[in-house]
């Protein structure tokens, strides 16, 4: 089978090499430094203008080191990485922490079912006109006035233009049918604008572009199992909850003036919940009932199963479960030494 890194040819369209891509970068990175960003208002978007979300602080434990070491290992060989994971298990946090590591601008997408492959590569916004006025003599003065649709690019365009690591955030609630754009850009080293003609129609992916995607598992509601062809593309790493050291610390780092005690006897609750509970209980749940319970004076256990009830009661469809949970959250509450 010829490697990504290999192939030369799209249908009956002869590209350049990554080789000779590089090479291009090489000689044209000091300019390319040089120069401002692409201007927004003629259909152009750099990957510095693009929003990215803010994961909040970060915490390092051998746990944490050893999944990013392996994203690292993928990235390094130019191969795209997929986290799978159950909700709240921090994987949005570790792809952005990741790709800004790596030095290079960050684009962010986030899945959805309406998402389609122009949210991804962008779409034509709107005209643009262009008028001209020349004068040939004196008194006589030729004007042409020229019209044309206006090119937005989206992140993927942008990502892959500029070499930026791309951070495709719940890419299985994505409909399979938009992330096949994503096809050529892993295998072949194209990406391909619908709506353009010619050779505008094609972009080169740059040498120094990557991507992570990242995903819930599939027992998850409105998630979609993508195409074959794409996720034999893709590296896949599944995650689990961190051990209970590393979720305290990032208790602790984004909960300010909370003592060990009350972050450990909260977390141990939301570890025990996770067992016992139908509905999911991620590491974000042990960081807001921390803040629930810390923000009064009564930090009775009964206070403690109140707050985790209200953290996990969106979860519930119906007043039966609500009870239920109210039950269960008591019951583990009881077994937990809630410091006063």
């Amino acid at each position: 089978m010829t490697g990504s890194s290999d192939r030369r040819v799209r249908g009956g369209r002869v590209r350049t090499s990554r080789e000779e891509k590089r090479g291009r970068e090489r000689r044209d990175r000091t300019r390319r430094t040089d120069e401002p960003a692409r201007d927004a208002s003629a259909g152009e978007v750099s990957a510095g203008s693009l929003p990215t979300p803010d994961p909040g602080p970060f915490v390092e434990t051998p746990a944490v080191t050893a999944v990013r070491d392996r994203i690292d290992r993928w990235l390094s060989v130019d191969r795209p990485v997929h986290l799978v994971g159950p909700t709240g298990c921090g994987k949005t946090a570790l792809a952005l922490s990741v790709a800004q590591e790596r030095d290079r601008p960050v684009a962010f997408v986030n899945g959805d079912a309406d998402l389609g492959t122009s949210d991804l590569v962008g779409d034509h916004s709107g005209t643009e006109r262009h008028s001209v006025r020349d004068k040939y003599v004196h008194n006589v003065q030729k004007s042409t006035d020229i019209v044309r649709q206006r090119w937005v690019d989206n992140p993927l365009t942008v990502a892959v233009r500029e070499g930026a690591t791309l951070v495709y955030n719940e890419f299985s609630r994505t409909k399979p049918i938009a992330n096949n754009v994503l096809l050529s850009v892993f295998e072949e080293g194209v990406l391909e604008l619908p709506g353009k003609t010619g050779s505008d129609r094609y972009v080169d992916v740059h040498p120094e572009f990557r991507a992570i995607l990242t995903s819930n598992s599939t027992e998850y509601a409105g998630v979609h199992e993508p195409q074959d062809a794409l996720l034999d593309r893709l590296v896949g790493i599944h995650l689990d909850f961190y051990d209970a050291e590393t979720e305290r610390r990032i208790v602790a780092a984004h909960v300010d003036d909370v003592d060990a005690e009350t972050i450990a006897a909260v977390v141990d609750t939301v570890r025990r919940l996770r067992e016992e509970v139908s509905v999911p209980v991620g590491t974000r749940a042990a960081i807001m009932a921390t803040e629930g319970f810390t923000a009064g004076t009564d930090r009775s256990a009964s206070t403690l199963a109140a707050v985790c009830v209200d953290v996990l009661a969106s979860k519930v469809p119906t007043s039966d479960g609500l009870e239920s949970l109210r039950t269960d959250v008591e019951r583990v509450v009881s077994n937990v030494e809630v410091p006063t």
